[in-house]
């Protein structure tokens, strides 16, 4: 029973990536259609980003009263409606009403999930399942791509992820006495204590430091990914295709670094990965920002960003009921899943506005003032939790 359930959680983890790719790879068919501008796509992504920091807040509540498993369930079932939705939007709006659901669903399911793998399976399985995350977000762009290419429309590529998600939600339902069996730890907590507001939250030792820190993660990933191949061509003069292969390539640092990641977990702790994780995404950057004519310590460097990247995430979030107790885990997690959807949101689009306004050269600097300010941020958490213990 337990190794099942294992694997139901690793669907469920390709399940949250299958659709975060979704939407980049449609809009520059859906927004001729709708003939709306290309920049709409942000507000689409906005809503989205919004959905899902008011249910990562929300998501200590709703999973003390319904439970890891049915929180799960229903948070895929709405975003497989959601994204059946867009699959028969003929309009901006209908979009726009449709990204509602698909971001409460998938900020819910994010929190809840992570926070059930930090308190039952080994951090092993944590690289792991968001190594899985990378293999749905692989997934679903292909599916566009095909359905694109041979004249379907892209209709029918939300509409084909929709049904696997569909189909996921039914294990899920089907699944759920095998969540209840190993609740054990959760339904104890939920007896002995009351939700923990974000107030009372950010009053214990160290959790403003871990927001930063995951803030800063996230900013700098998603910072990463976006302005990759931009930065690599205007600003570095490397050819479009070769400039595209290694900003996928940085993506899949990530992903084969959480693979390998996996065997090392259960034997470093995680404060030390974490550390690692930050001390090589800091040599990545510093080789994408030499001022050399060398473009291929640039392209080595993304790379090497993606495998810093690797540990960092799953890390933070399975040394969460170490840090701060089994009983606060999960409001903190989710807490830790709206601050890193505030940098992945907002970050970005800020360094496109000082590319645009200075200089596109400035993506390694940007970039690094995110990693020290990760470097610092999870040192200081690392000397209180030290002092909170001895």
């Amino acid at each position: 029973m337990y190794s099942f359930l294992l694997i139901i959680i690793y669907l469920a983890f390709i399940s949250l990536g299958l659709p975060d790719s979704l939407l980049g790879s449609a809009w520059p068919v859906m927004h001729g259609q709708f003939n709306v501008p290309i920049s709409y796509a942000g507000i689409v992504s906005m809503i989205i980003a919004g959905g899902t920091i008011i249910s990562s807040l929300l998501s200590d509540k709703l999973t003390r009263r319904l439970g890891a498993g049915l929180v799960t369930s229903i948070s895929v079932l709405m975003t497989a409606i959601a994204l059946w939705g867009f699959s028969i939007s003929d309009s901006f709006i209908l979009i726009c009403l449709m990204a509602i659901p698909y971001g409460l669903g998938a900020g819910a399911v994010d929190a809840a999930l992570n926070n059930y793998v930090a308190l039952h399976y080994a951090s092993r399985h944590m690289s792991w399942l968001h190594c899985f995350w990378g293999v749905g977000a692989a997934i679903s762009p292909y599916i566009m791509g095909l359905c694109l290419t041979g004249g379907y429309g892209w209709n029918r590529g939300y509409f084909l992820v929709a049904l696997i998600q569909i189909v996921l939600t039914a294990t899920l339902f089907i699944s759920l006495p095998l969540w209840k069996r190993n609740n054990r730890v959760e339904k104890s907590n939920e007896n002995e204590t009351a939700t923990l507001t974000l107030h009372k939250a950010l009053k214990i030792r160290g959790v403003k430091l871990v927001l930063f820190t995951f803030f800063g993660y996230c900013a700098l990933e998603t910072t990463t990914g976006l302005w990759a191949s931009s930065y690599l061509v205007k600003f570095r003069g490397i050819d479009l295709e070769t400039a595209a292969m290694f900003a996928s390539l940085f993506y899949l640092g990530i992903t084969f670094g959480r693979f390998l990641n996996g065997f090392l977990a259960d034997k470093i702790k995680d404060k030390q990965l974490i550390r690692f994780g930050i001390m090589i995404i800091i040599f990545g950057v510093i080789l994408i920002g030499l001022p050399f004519n060398i473009n291929e310590l640039a392209l080595i460097g993304l790379v090497i960003v993606g495998l810093g990247c690797a540990p960092v995430y799953p890390s933070i979030i399975h040394a969460t009921p170490s840090n701060f107790g089994k009983e606060n885990s999960q409001a903190i997690i989710g807490i830790q899943m709206a601050s890193a959807y505030l940098g992945s949101t907002f970050m970005p689009p800020l360094f496109g506005l000082i590319a645009g306004k200075i200089n596109i050269g400035l993506y390694p600097l940007y970039l690094i003032i995110f990693a020290l300010l990760m470097f610092l941020m999870s040192e200081l958490l690392n000397r209180k939790i030290a002092v909170k213990n001895t």
